[in-house]
C-alpha cells in the first residue's frame, strides 16, 4: 500500500479517506482534502417530455366512447407526470453511488439543529470515506439477507466524529436494484417486523486507521439504525460508538437509546442520537443529490 500511516495519536481533525468508485487512485493516507470535487459530477439526466394533451371529445360521441376518453385522457396526462418524476429519481439513484461527488453523499461536517439529548445542538466532522463494497462486506450477512428482496448494487460509508472526539459513528448507503413497489413493501416489512432494531442486523462498523476511530470495530458498537427510503432506491442506516475503544455487551437501537427514559450506557452518552442524527444528515445530503437545484432561466 503507498503512503506511510500517520503515527499513533493523531489529531482528531485528520481523515483518512478513500474514494468511491470510478476516482483515480489515491494513497490511502493522503493528506486531508481540498475543497476541490473529488469524485465524477452527476451525470446530466435527459428531461422526460410531457405527453400531448388530449384533444377534446367530439360532441356526437356515444357516452361509453367520452368516458374511454376521459380514461384515456387521465392516463395520458396528470398520471403520467407522477409515475414519470418518481421513475426519473429512482433511474438517478441507481447509479449515484459512482456519479456523484463524495462530498455531495458525505459532507464533511453534519450540522444536527436540536439533534442532541435534550434538543442541544450537535456537529459532526467526516474522518474516513471506505471504498464502495458488496453488501454482505459492508453489513453482515443477515442484514443482507434481509435486503436481499430489493438487490444489493453497492455500498458506501463514512465514519464521523461528534465535536469532542469522544464519539464515533459509521453511517452507509445501500443503493439497491428494485423500484419503488418492492422499496415501499421492503419499508413495511422492517416496519412491521420491527427489523431495524434487531441486534443481528446490526451494520458493521467502519475502522479508519490513524484516526480517532482506530478502535471502532464492530465490538464497540453500541446504538445503530437503518430506514428503507421509498422515495429513492436506498436504504441509509448509522452505527455508533464511543471513540476510546471500549466493548458494549448490550447495544441499544437508537429509537430506544433516545427515549429519556433508558439508562444504558449508549442511552446516557446520547449515542441513540448520535447515530439518528448522522443518518438523518446524509440522507438530506442524498436527497439535494438526487434533486439538484436548477438555473433559473436566462
Amino acid at each position: 500500500m503507498p503512503g506511510r500511516p500517520p503515527a499513533a495519536g493523531a489529531v482528531a481533525g485528520v481523515e483518512a479517506t478513500a474514494r468511491l468508485r470510478a476516482v483515480p487512485p489515491q494513497p490511502q493516507w493522503a493528506a486531508p482534502e481540498g475543497p476541490a470535487e473529488v469524485t465524477t459530477r452527476l451525470r446530466p439526466v435527459p428531461a422526460r417530455r410531457s405527453p400531448r394533451a388530449v384533444g377534446a371529445v367530439i360532441c356526437g360521441v356515444l357516452g361509453l366512447g367520452l368516458i374511454g376518453g376521459a380514461v384515456t385522457a387521465g392516463a395520458l396526462t396528470g398520471g403520467a407526470g407522477a409515475s414519470t418524476a418518481e421513475a426519473s429519481a429512482y433511474a438517478r439513484g441507481h447509479g449515484l453511488w459512482h456519479n456523484a461527488p463524495v462530498d455531495s453523499l458525505f459532507p464533511r461536517t453534519i450540522q444536527g439543529k436540536g439533534a442532541g439529548p435534550g434538543k442541544a445542538d450537535r456537529s459532526w466532522t467526516r474522518i474516513a470515506v471506505a471504498p464502495d463494497a458488496d453488501c454482505a462486506t459492508a453489513l453482515g450477512p443477515k442484514l443482507a439477507a434481509a435486503l436481499e428482496p430489493v438487490g444489493c448494487a453497492r455500498v458506501v460509508r463514512a465514519t464521523y466524529t461528534d465535536a469532542t472526539a469522544t464519539n464515533v459513528t459509521t453511517v452507509g448507503m445501500v443503493f439497491t436494484e428494485e423500484d419503488d413497489h418492492a422499496m415501499v413493501s421492503l419499508s413495511r416489512r422492517f416496519d412491521g417486523q420491527k427489523l431495524d432494531e434487531r441486534a443481528e442486523l446490526m451494520p458493521h462498523a467502519y475502522t479508519a486507521p490513524g484516526t480517532v476511530a482506530d478502535r471502532f470495530g464492530d465490538p464497540q458498537r453500541a446504538s445503530w439504525t437503518v430506514k428503507v427510503l421509498v422515495d429513492a432506491p436506498v436504504v441509509v442506516y448509522a452505527v455508533s460508538g464511543f471513540a476510546d475503544g471500549r466493548v458494549i455487551d448490550d447495544p441499544e437501537p437508537a429509537a430506544e437509546a433516545r427515549d429519556r427514559a433508558s439508562t444504558t450506557a449508549p442511552a446516557q452518552a446520547g449515542l441513540g442520537h448520535e447515530a439518528a442524527g448522522v443518518a438523518a444528515g446524509v440522507e438530506r445530503a442524498l436527497k439535494s443529490a438526487l434533486n439538484p437545484p436548477t438555473e433559473p432561466p436566462k
